[in-house]
């Protein structure tokens, strides 16, 4: 492994993790073997090696877990064991539940149904087909697993999340897109987000994409495929550091911002750092913006109290208010254009979380 710059170190996410841990007990029980190591292929599809804290194999289940790196941005889960056990069964498919220290969704609105594992949906797919990899090894006789993840302390690590709020109990989310951790919360982060657009317009580049992630950078560079690679800036958290570096440069005057409705909803109330430590989705704005659209004053109530942002669409597509994605775009747009003092035309798209464009502002 190379050297990397102090502050930049990436890690590993609780699913990335989690589907390495359940990859090597399904092994240990399939080939009867004990792991001290195992390589997994993470959501982004790159291949990598995970040391073992434990791999046990007692009659019918094993048992794996992985101390998780969270590189140079450790936050509550760095240093946590996830911890894997797995049953195999005849029964085709694979069933997560959650055991000690990790979350049970009580509150609607976070993509996972209530009285579910709180495990997201990359997670849960790629414990699966890492699990099914194992499963399809010459001679295996079963088809399926139930897994069980587990996480020690897990429950005391939450209390430093947000994840009552959100109604989560009773443990840790097991989460992550690409699988890697960057350091966003970290000024050497915030430094190669200016780098970045630095470098680009040296080389010429006069239009950014200005990216909350690795997911949402997808979904734009589907949306501006004859864009070059470059001209996509990942600014995790820093939307207000890729806006004001783009203004003070020669030839841009405008710069598109992608993302999907909880980060943008936090620009659209004027936040330009939006860490999910440092802010949290302003509901009362987003029932302004609803009755806009013509949300009664019940479903306006309901926004007002829904749990997430996410919640607060599903509540008015329930309605068919269908226009609260523009009006976000529209607020977000605003609030960015005034942070340079109008030195870029900013256009603001909004994807849900399968990629499909929700809204944009202008329309």
């Amino acid at each position: 492994m190379s050297k990397e710059e102090k502050g930049t170190r990436t890690g590993f996410t609780t699913g990335a993790c989690a589907a390495a841990a359940a990859k090597a007990a399904t092994r240990s029980l399939v080939r009867g073997v004990v792991l001290q190591e195992i390589e997994t292929t993470l959501p982004n599809k790159k291949k990598v090696t995970f040391a073992l804290k434990r791999c046990e194999c007692s009659g019918d289940e094993a048992v794996a877990s992985i101390i998780k790196d969270a590189g140079d941005d450790p936050d509550c889960t760095h240093g946590a064991e996830i911890t894997v056990s797995v049953r195999l069964q005849k029964e085709a498919g694979v069933e997560l539940f959650r055991g000690p220290g990790v979350g049970e969704i009580t509150k609607p609105g976070l993509g996972i149904p209530v009285g579910a594992p709180s495990i997201t949906p990359v997670p849960r797919r790629n414990i699966t087909e890492m699990v099914l990899e194992e499963l399809a090894y010459p001679g295996c006789l079963f088809q399926g697993a139930r897994v069980t993840i587990s996480v020690p302390r897990g429950e005391e690590m939450a209390k430093e999340t947000t994840n009552a709020r959100l109604g989560i109990v009773g443990g840790i989310s097991i989460l992550g897109t690409t699988g890697i951790v960057k350091p966003y919360s970290t000024s050497a982060y915030l430094a190669s987000v200016k780098q970045a657009i630095n470098v680009a317009h040296e080389r010429g580049q006069r239009v950014f994409v200005l990216t909350t992630g690795g997911k949402s950078e997808q979904f734009a560079m589907r949306q501006f495929p004859e864009l070059s690679e470059e001209c996509f800036i990942q600014v995790g958290d820093f939307v207000g550091a890729g806006l004001g570096t783009c203004a003070s440069k020669e030839g841009v005057s405008s710069v598109h911002i992608a993302g999907m409705i909880g980060k943008l909803s936090k620009m659209a109330d004027g936040r330009m750092q939006t860490h999910v430590a440092g802010s949290q989705v302003n509901t009362e704005l987003l029932a302004r913006l609803a009755k806009e659209a013509g949300a009664s004053e019940a479903l306006e109530a309901e926004i007002r109290a829904a749990n997430t942002a996410r919640h607060a669409l599903e509540l008015a597509a329930r309605e068919n208010i269908t226009n609260l994605t523009y009006l976000v775009c529209r607020e977000v747009s605003c609030v960015a254009e005034k942070y340079v003092r109008e030195k870029l035309k900013v256009h603001t798209w909004l994807f849900d979380f399968d990629g499909k464009l929700s809204g944009k502002f202008p329309s």
